[in-house]
């Protein structure tokens, strides 16, 4: 039995049909490089400008070395957002933007709020008006979750938005107020992604601000603790990379008009980190025994944190024709078995 074509398929067919000239800020992290790794898949010219401050140069490596292309497909470019000149540079002669460099986690904005303000919010506007003066197609950002802040609406949707909880959701809410801005000012074709909880392999699990899951992972393979903030009844909604790639796409190539604004990027489910540790711990006890007698340690909850976070998709589906192919238990067994090879 033939399987339909989805809108993703049919997406992917497009441009491998008809190749163009990328630009991939943020591109040596770990949302850019799978970004990067497969637009070089499809056929497709990527310039992937980081400055390394929390991306990796084997990120990129290893995304031109799995996408089987050229490495002359891929131009790197090490250079900072926050100067005017290095956006300008990139953007010279790209076809489309998919914005993804920013300083992430809401802990991190807390303790260094100026430099949340510096990279997200300058960062973004200089690579915004650069797309605009190069006269790009399309204009794809990478926005947040966390602008939904104290709204207690669940499941979360767009319309729907309350105040930000932390300096890194200011700066989240803050693009969008930009980007609209932009998209009627300057007839820019502008399409905002919401993120909710990304994960998957070449995520960072080192530092004081990892995300969760590979944070944990490592943990419980080196036999230490794992901390949970709060009674670990706090929820969140845990998207795969892949998933992530495909709204990428498909908002970079749809010709709907409508298809212009904000949409939810995730999968659609809640999961308490309680039960985050549990398919964790199950899914490594399959390969390390040793595992599965693991506990948590619960300690009090962050400043800034989210209590529940529930994303409602149908926007993305019916504007965008996103179908998450990759459920949360799907993307834990890829994302275990890479980090347990490491």
């Amino acid at each position: 039995m033939l399987r339909v074509k989805t809108a993703y398929d049919l997406a992917c067919e497009e441009l491998a049909a008809a190749p163009r000239r990328w630009l991939v800020t943020g591109g040596a992290g770990f949302i850019g490089s799978h970004l990067v790794e497969r637009l070089l898949t499809l056929g497709q010219e990527v310039v992937a400008l980081d400055d390394l401050s929390t991306g990796h140069r084997g990120n990129i490596a290893e995304a031109v070395g799995a996408s089987g292309a050229p490495a002359d497909r891929c131009r790197f470019v090490e250079r900072d957002i926050v100067e005017p000149d290095a956006a300008v540079e990139a953007c010279r002669d790209v076809d489309i933007v998919v914005h993804q460099a920013a300083l992430g986690s809401v802990p991190r904005s807390i303790k260094e709020p100026r430099e949340a303000y510096a990279r997200n919010v300058d960062g973004f506007l200089n690579v915004l008006d650069a797309a605009r003066h190069a006269g790009v197609s399309r204009f794809v950002y990478a926005s947040s979750s966390s602008v939904y802040g104290d709204s207690p609406d669940l499941p979360k949707v767009e319309a729907h938005i309350g105040n930000p909880a932390s300096p890194y959701a200011a700066t989240k809410r803050v693009n969008e107020l930009y980007a609209e801005m932009y998209r009627l000012s300057y007839d820019l074709e502008i399409v905002g992604l919401r993120y909710f909880n990304v994960f998957g392999k070449r995520q960072d699990p080192d530092g004081p601000y990892a995300a969760v899951i590979p944070r944990w992972t490592l943990r419980m393979l080196a036999g230490k603790p794992c901390r949970i903030y709060g009674d670990g009844k706090t929820t969140r909604d845990y998207c795969y990379i892949d998933n992530v790639v495909q709204a990428n796409l498909l908002a970079a190539t749809t010709e709907a008009e409508s298809a212009l604004g904000v949409y939810n990027v995730a999968a659609g489910d809640a999961t308490t980190l309680n039960e985050l540790f549990a398919l964790i711990r199950s899914g490594l006890a399959e390969k390390r025994p040793e595992v599965g007698s693991a506990e948590p340690v619960y300690e009090g909850f962050r400043a800034g944190d989210v209590r529940h976070s529930h994303a409602d998709i149908s926007k993305a589906r019916e504007r965008l024709g996103y179908e998450p192919r990759w459920t949360l238990l799907e993307g834990l067994r890829s994302t275990l078995d890479w980090y347990a090879a490491l």
